[in-house]
């Protein structure tokens, strides 16, 4: 069980744990009413509740073995977004979830970065693997579908109605 999140390259990303340094960047992001829209209870958070959710994403790794990635943009080095495995207390699965700052909408970064995370998926032992997607978030459901999920059914969540979207079995999963 991995302690600390492994780095993961892709072509344009560098898939890393969340550092102080990237707080500024993740607190703007998690400020845009339009970035967290679908996300929680559907509204922007602050600072603080910005730097708990990094602590939270970097508590899944000794406690789950799995988490969330920070996304770096390899060119700039500029935080971008976050992607990876959240499956919290009360949660009803292990999801692969994914979230990208505005201004880096509509590049295929988010494919990418789920993609690498899903290559990881055997060596981390994820199983059972959804995505929670809220009925209007349409972009979230296309790459849920380029990803090879598929939609199971609807439950609420967190208040209010979600998606889920369940993801083929891993290579060489048992059961």
């Amino acid at each position: 069980m991995p302690a600390q999140p492994p780095v993961v390259d892709t072509e344009r990303l560098v898939l890393r744990g969340f550092e102080a340094r990237d707080l500024d960047a993740y607190a703007a992001m998690c400020a845009d009413p339009e970035v967290m829209r679908h996300i929680g209870d559907g509204g922007p958070v602050d600072r603080a509740a910005a730097w708990r959710q990094m602590a939270l994403f970097l508590g899944h790794w000794p406690l789950r073995g799995f988490g969330m990635w920070a996304l770096e943009e390899r060119a700039s080095g500029r935080l971008v977004g976050r992607a990876g495995y959240l499956q919290p207390e009360g949660w009803p699965g292990t999801e692969l979830g994914w979230l990208l700052a505005r201004e880096w909408w509509g590049r295929g970064l988010a494919a990418e970065a789920c993609r690498a995370a899903l290559a990881q998926r055997e060596a981390l032992g994820i199983g059972a693997l959804i995505s929670l997607i809220r009925p209007d978030n349409r972009r979230s459901a296309a790459l849920a579908q380029r990803l090879g999920a598929t939609l199971a059914r609807s439950v609420d969540f967190l208040g209010a109605p979600v998606q889920v979207w369940e993801h083929p079995a891993a290579r060489g999963a048992k059961g």
